[in-house]
């Protein structure tokens, strides 16, 4: 049954929309690695093991502390704590699977962690000794880490921790753990019983654990084998826990786990809401159950209210309820004002509140058009996008959510609006971020197949996020082997279908680089995604002129951060905009293609970040990580950084000047040296002399020979009258003496989870940035909080990602600060040999 709600307001007062991009500083390449800082500052992290909203009937706790981890054996039993020794049987639940399941097993031996963790990251290197000419070296796909087939010791990880006490009053409650994302085949077991798991290493899943309780008021054990030995994907995936898990405990009768569904359509200048709500009812007896609804605003005001029927559900059952509102006024999530509203849902019965659910979601319409382009709440807008892997400096694919929440921003600041998950679903915690940062998401399932498994993942993805206003359309396949084949549109085909069982509000979309004239899969989707042959869009649209297109992996130049001329002995590649793979293009000749195309939607460059695994152009040790990135893996800028910056936010002035200025030995021979930026004209001067105005090419570069003499390199913007609107300079440094410190915050929560993003920056003796700097440093941390890890964007660099020693790298270093769980000032003293050292004060407070 449904019926309308009218909304108990007629007017919906204006929030404030949050602010989407911010004013950071400004110097050269440190513009990146500070991004982020108001809205880290902002938004404080959910306490770790509380449980929340202690008043309602559903409790939840976050389960990030109290872990114990141990490697174990791929291959031997006997060091793999028992596990798979021949008389250890699946067959006869309650015989013991694993002394590591045991309750009184003695972990003292082992590793305390904090759950998001990946203990790939703490793997040493292992460079192949050899590797034939006609064999691919799949050891590089990881980022040379000693995991997988070769490293039976390294890629079986146990955890164990103690979950809280139930007591007798718990029994015939729901009750059940989420994992967002564990990799990879996962088995979890709950008192020595296997209750479930997982095969994909980024499908989020759950976990029913009531059966395996004890309910005496004493702690029960949960053990968790994570297996990591086969990959996914061939990039560096990680390995472990890495991702956010939950206990919830429900009353008998609650809200199914993903079970709201919040479709809003627009209608005039309100919307018409819809909700679909699952309800499961596990009593021994039928019950009358009876739902009831708020909508809350983005300023935090009730906009609409009432209750659904009552309704009689029989024993062990399931059943899903429709309700609609309509809301005269509404207002629209987008990238520049990501309003939200939330949805409190209640469930009563026989007149007792048993479960409270709130569900935020996003009011927008969205569309792709094969003429139009993309067109969200019925405007144009170009989809300004970067493909990122979960993996970063430091942590490995371990993100924080501070640190998903910096990445985010720093993408922004380049003018980036929107975000595709390469190749595999996103974690929610990333997805929360974009949703109140206004950062449109293009969701992507990891397997193109129509296994119960792969359709499976697909579903999880789906219902886990289809709330998120963030994501755009669903991705169901990239560069599919299959791809431009019968076969290939018989399986899209079906997992589109699937798709829009799940979410009739948004499209499919499959990512290609082959195969778009066939009888393939561009014929089963609603949008068709070109991989880098930006240039055959147009003969595509010429012969499909009703099928709307994208870019979803464009550019894909490579550059390694500060370096201006190309060395294979070195593995460095010169940071201009003219280097790239065979398949790919420079960030100029995309973007031309696609800013002066109305009817292409937009483009997603590979990559926003540097990630591990996949070393391009140099696929070989010592590269460990790719060079693809307009940020490298610490999110320190690349030049092109500044391309996509001037031209994706033409309304904010600037020029950025390349290379450095530091060219000892070649004094009177010419350097390459160019200018980014979107003034109308700029003006190069060296050492106050002028050398030329020329005007700046819509969507390009300038480019002068420059004959060296050190002092300094000045690069003006002007506008069309010639006047002075931006200004960026090159100083020729002297030999390092000292270091500035950058924070991403000041101040912490002292929760244990939020996350200071802090940059060190080597300079010569009179403060100017020394961008050759190679100096080892230090990092020394006291208060409460722990040095996650440090990095420096080297691609070639070995040093363990957890290590308080780092080598700068042409003159940048990083170091990740989080909190624990006391409150305090925190300090970070940065020290290196003939440096004077530096330190950062930061704060912890309690929420």
């Amino acid at each position: 049954m449904k019926r309308v709600i009218r909304a108990v307001l007629d007017n919906d007062t204006a929030g404030t929309a949050l602010q989407n991009a911010l004013e950071i500083d400004r110097r050269g390449l440190l513009a990146a690695s500070l991004a982020g800082a108001a809205a880290m500052a902002a938004q404080p992290t959910l306490a770790a093991e509380t449980p929340a909203k202690a008043a309602s009937p559903r409790r939840v706790w976050k389960l990030a502390d109290g872990w114990r981890f141990h490697l174990g054996h791929a291959a031997d039993p006997a060091r793999d704590f028992g596990f798979g020794a021949w008389q250890r049987s699946f067959a006869k639940p309650g015989f013991e699977l694993t002394e590591a399941a045991k309750p009184d097993f003695d972990d003292a031996a082992w590793e305390d962690v904090r759950v998001p963790h990946d203990w790939a990251a703490g793997l040493p290197y292992a460079p192949p000794a050899s590797v034939p000419k006609d064999k691919e070296d799949f050891s590089a796909a990881h980022g040379f880490r000693a995991i997988g087939r070769d490293f039976p010791q390294n890629s079986v990880g146990w955890y164990r921790r103690k979950l809280p006490a139930f007591s007798a009053a718990d029994k015939g409650r729901a009750i059940w753990l989420e994992f967002d994302g564990v990799f990879r085949a996962s088995m979890v077991i709950i008192n020595g019983y296997h209750a479930g798991g997982s095969e994909s290493g980024y499908a989020p899943f759950r976990v029913d654990i009531a059966d395996f309780l004890k309910y005496d008021g004493t702690p029960n054990q949960l053990t968790i084998r994570v297996d990591a030995s086969l990959g996914e994907g061939w990039f560096y995936e990680g390995a472990g826990i890495y991702r956010h898990v939950h206990l919830v405990c429900a009353a008998p009768s609650h809200i199914a786990q993903w079970g709201t569904f919040v479709r809003a359509q627009l209608v005039g200048q309100g919307a018409s809401i819809q909700i679909d709500t699952e309800l499961a009812h596990l009593g021994e007896k039928a019950t009358q159950l009876q739902l009831r609804y708020r909508i809350l605003s983005p300023d935090g005001g009730v906009v609409a209210a009432g209750d659904g029927p009552a309704a009689t559900m029989s024993p062990n059952a399931t059943a899903t309820q429709s309700h609609d509102f309509a809301l005269p006024k509404a207002q629209l999530w987008s990238p520049k004002a990501p309003h939200l509203y939330r949805l409190e849902t209640q469930v009563w019965a026989d007149g007792v509140l048993v479960d409270q659910v709130e569900t935020p979601f996003g009011i927008r319409s969205i569309r792709f058009d094969a003429k139009r382009g993309f067109l969200l709440n019925g405007e144009v807008v170009k989809l300004l996008g970067v493909c990122n892997h979960q993996d970063h400096a430091g942590v490995g694919s371990a993100i924080p959510d501070d640190l998903h929440r910096w990445r985010v921003a720093t993408m922004q600041d380049m003018g980036a609006n929107a975000w595709r998950s390469a190749h595999n679903p996103p974690s929610q915690a990333l997805l929360d971020i974009c949703d109140a940062r206004g950062m449109m998401m293009l969701a992507e399932t990891r397997a193109n197949t129509t296994s119960p498994e792969a359709l499976d993942q697909l579903d999880r993805m789906i219902r886990s996020s289809r709330n998120h206003p963030c994501i755009i359309a669903w991705s169901v396949g990239n560069e599919e082997g299959h791809q431009g084949t019968p076969r290939g549109r018989r399986l899209s085909a079906r997992l589109a279908a699937r798709a829009k069982a799940l979410d009739p509000t948004r499209p499919t979309h499959q990512a290609m680089d082959q195969g778009w004239y066939e009888d393939g899969a561009a014929r089963a989707v609603d949008v068709v995604g070109f991989n880098y042959r930006t240039d055959k869009i147009a003969a595509f649209q010429a012969k499909f002129p009703d099928v709307p297109v994208i870019g979803t992996e464009t550019a894909s130049t490579v550059a390694t951060r500060g370096e201006y001329a190309t060395d294979a002995a070195r593995h460095t590649v010169r940071a201009y905009d003219t280097e790239h793979p065979w398949w790919a293009s420079t960030a100029e000749e995309w973007w031309t293609i696609v800013a002066n195309s109305p009817s292409i939607g937009g483009g997603f460059i590979w990559t926003g970040f540097d990630y591990r695994g996949e070393p391009t152009p140099y696929p070989a040790w010592p590269s460990v990580s790719s060079y693809f990135g307009a940020v490298d893996i610490c999110g320190f800028a690349k030049d092109n950084f500044h391309y996509y910056r001037a031209w994706w936010r033409p309304d904010l002035p600037q020029v950025h000047l390349l290379p450095h200025w530091n060219w000892a030995g070649k004094e009177g021979q010419s350097i390459e040296v160019w200018a980014h930026g979107n003034t109308a004209q700029v003006e190069l001067l060296l050492n106050g002399r002028s050398l030329g105005v020329k005007p700046m090419p819509r969507n390009g570069h300038l480019a002068w020979q420059v004959p060296y003499a050190a002092g300094t390199l000045l690069a003006r913007g002007l506008d069309a009258k010639g006047r002075v609107v931006v200004e960026d300079r090159r100083i020729t440094a002297g030999a390092p003496a000292g270091l500035r410190l950058s924070t991403s915050a000041t101040r912490l929560a002292a929760d244990g989870a939020s996350v200071a993003v802090i940059a060190a920056q080597v300079l010569d003796r009179a403060g100017h940035d020394m961008p050759i700097a190679a100096s080892t440093l230090r990092f020394t941390l006291s208060g409460p909080a722990r040095l996650l890890g440090t990095g420096n964007g080297d691609p070639t660099d070995h040093t363990p990602d957890h290590s308080a020693e780092r080598r700068a790298f042409n003159g940048l270093a990083q170091a990740l600060v989080q909190s624990t769980g006391e409150a305090g000032p925190i300090t970070l003293t940065v020290s290196g040999e003939g440096l004077r050292s530096a330190q950062i004060t930061l704060f912890a407070h309690q929420l």
